[in-house]
């Protein structure tokens, strides 16, 4: 199964440009003391408290694009963001047999997916991606891909095809 919300970073970016926008616009208002600020009395400080929350909301909800591919034998993630100031591409891709559980937690502002991955020393490794800006719809269809692999490992593994058996 394939999963993008590339096809949305066009509305992410506008909302940015917005942010940024709102934030000047409040900066030079608040700098240059027009008379609107007088009308505010003791209430200028929103000037710049409004646009920090923005850009704090913006920055908490996560990466904005996230791509998900289960065909063939492996599992592939790519979270990135679109902004060039908190941009840090995630990129993971590791065999289907590997993938030893997962976790959805939804917060207030924020949404994440954590996936739990088998290493070859035996250790899991805990992988975090961010999902704020997926629908409830693709939610759900990355959880039902997510649970049919796991489901699939857990009974091979019950099955005893990946562990050789040991000899007395």
């Amino acid at each position: 199964m394939r999963l993008s919300n590339r096809k949305k970073a066009p509305l992410f970016r506008f909302y940015f440009t917005f942010i940024n926008v709102i934030s000047i616009m409040c900066l030079i208002v608040y700098i240059l003391d027009i008379s609107l600020i007088s009308f505010m009395g003791n209430w200028k400080f929103f000037l710049i408290i409004i646009p920090t929350l923005l850009y704090f909301i913006f920055y908490i909800k996560g990466k904005q694009i996230f791509e998900y591919d289960s065909d063939g034998e492996a599992v592939m993630f790519i979270n990135k963001s679109i902004s060039i100031i908190f941009n840090k591409e995630t990129k993971d891709e590791f065999p289907k047999y590997k993938l030893h559980s997962f976790e959805f937690f939804n917060a207030l502002f924020f949404k994440r997916l954590f996936i739990k991955v088998n290493s070859k020393t035996e250790k899991v490794i805990l992988l975090k991606y961010d999902i704020s800006y997926l629908t409830k719809r693709e939610i759900r269809d990355l959880k039902i891909s997510l649970k049919k692999i796991v489901c699939n490992n857990n009974n091979k593994e019950n099955i005893g095809y990946d562990k050789p058996k040991k000899r007395n």
